[in-house]
Formats: structure tokens, C-alpha cells, sequence
């Protein structure tokens, strides 16, 4: 399997530690925009069902947690493919189906460019 192009901050794994231990293991889905915006969603792991449409960005491994599976759509990923994403949380109402929307917070994607090292390893 290649290397992450997915991360998440302290702040975000705690969020996640207190959804799972209500939902256990979960998975995101980062949303293409429309209704929630460009989101990234999360969602008891396969709730949210994927199939060959959508690519795999890679694992968040979180102490405590099982690994949390970060999918994006294979056409979005075409856009986004040159960039590394962080899943963050910040105050504020997440998208109606997502898990976090009852907790007064929001997950949000960072992202940045692919270091060229990154690239060559990731063979972009």
C-alpha cells in the first residue's frame, strides 16, 4: 500500500475517540461540495458505501481507535491527487449526515501540496 496522503490533528483524534466509543469504528468520506461543502464526512465504517467510483487516500491510526479509513471519489481525487489532506475539527454545525454534527463541532480538510519526495514516492 502506498504512504498516507491523509493525516488528523490532536484535536480531531479526540473527536474521533468520542464518536467511536458511541458508534464504533468509523470512516470518512471526503465530500465533493454541493449540500456540505467540500467536507470531509464521517460515518460508522461501511455506512457510507464505497465501490470502484471512489479511491482510498489511506489510513488515520489513532491510539486506542481502529484504523479510520479516508475515501474521496475517484474524479475528485483526479483534482486533488497532487495534495496531502489533514482532517481537522473546528467549532461550528458539520454536514447533516455526518457523525460530529451533534457535538457543536465541525470536521474540516487542511491540505497542501505533495512535497516533491512525496510525489516521487507516490509516483505523481
Amino acid at each position: 500500500m502506498p504512504p498516507s496522503q491523509v493525516a488528523v490533528t490532536a484535536e480531531a483524534a479526540e473527536l474521533l475517540r468520542r464518536l467511536s466509543a458511541e458508534h464504533g469504528p468509523l470512516m470518512f468520506h471526503q465530500s465533493g461540495g454541493c449540500c456540505d461543502g467540500s467536507a470531509p464526512m464521517c460515518y460508522p465504517a461501511g455506512e457510507f458505501l464505497t465501490s470502484e467510483a471512489d479511491h482510498l487516500l489511506g489510513e488515520l491510526h489513532i491510539d486506542g481507535l481502529a484504523p479510520v479509513p479516508v475515501w474521496m471519489a475517484r474524479d475528485q481525487y483526479a483534482y486533488w491527487s497532487h495534495t496531502h489532506l489533514t482532517i481537522d475539527v473546528v467549532p461550528g454545525r458539520g454536514g447533516g449526515f455526518s457523525l460530529e454534527t451533534p457535538t457543536g463541532l465541525r470536521f474540516l480538510t487542511r491540505s497542501r501540496l505533495l512535497t516533491d519526495e512525496e510525489s516521487a514516492i507516490l509516483g505523481r
